[in-house]
């Protein structure tokens, strides 16, 4: 890659890839994205390190949309075992644990259906994005059992068109090449944070949702 930076090329020379080394400066503008999300457009996902993870869980699959189908698959087997296990009286951790291993005994199912469909990208997934996405389940639940089913359904979509935005700008190549030759530029994403951390206007979400009464007001 060309024009790399001084600083970019010290890491690599330590034996730093190279990949590492981007992902890890990109991962300030993905948190400002998501910020930027919760803040100013009104989408609130599960936090801020849930849709950061997913989005490099995304990177680190073959394609995309095998990616989409892993995260969409754990959500609705998560929504499954809820019901399933609502009859019986057992502790949250325990039920937890009995989802998680229902999903991943799933997801090996899908991954092995991959395979015998010659989707082999879909078979070829990794551990690292499966278990990522697995680790979704606990805060899907704990939103289940706090705010139902619908929270928790649109909470999950919401991390879904988060982590897919996020994706798309880390794919970016002017964005990558712009940070190998420049990596102070993700310095930038300080000022903005300060920014977002004192807005106090209303969110895109609150003007579709009152519109009506902002109408009133004009």
């Amino acid at each position: 890659m060309d024009n790399i930076s001084p600083i970019i090329s010290f890491f690599v020379r330590q034996g730093v890839p190279l990949e590492t080394v981007i992902l890890l400066l990109i991962l300030p503008i993905i948190v400002t994205l998501i910020a930027f999300f919760r803040q100013v457009v009104g989408i609130k996902a599960f936090g801020i390190y849930t849709p950061a993870i997913v989005t490099f869980a995304f990177l680190a699959v073959p394609q995309l949309r095998y990616g989409v189908i892993v995260f969409i698959s754990v959500i609705l087997v998560g929504m499954l075992m809820r019901v399933a296990l609502k009859g019986l009286r057992i502790l949250y951790l325990p039920r937890v644990a009995i989802t998680l291993s229902v999903i991943a005994f799933s997801i090996l199912m899908l991954l092995a259906l991959g395979g015998y469909m010659q989707r082999t990208g879909l078979a070829s997934v990794t551990i690292f994005p499966i278990l990522i996405m697995i680790t979704i389940v606990e805060k899907f639940v704990v939103v289940q059992i706090e705010k139902g089913n619908k929270a928790a359904v649109i909470l999950a979509i919401e991390t879904l068109v988060i982590s897919l935005a996020g994706y798309y700008l880390a794919s970016w190549p002017l964005l990558i090449r712009g940070i190998v030759a420049f990596p102070w530029m993700i310095l930038i994403t300080i000022p903005i944070n300060i920014f977002l951390g004192k807005w106090d206007g209303l969110r895109l979400t609150e003007y579709v949702r009152f519109k009506d009464v902002l109408k009133n007001l004009k």
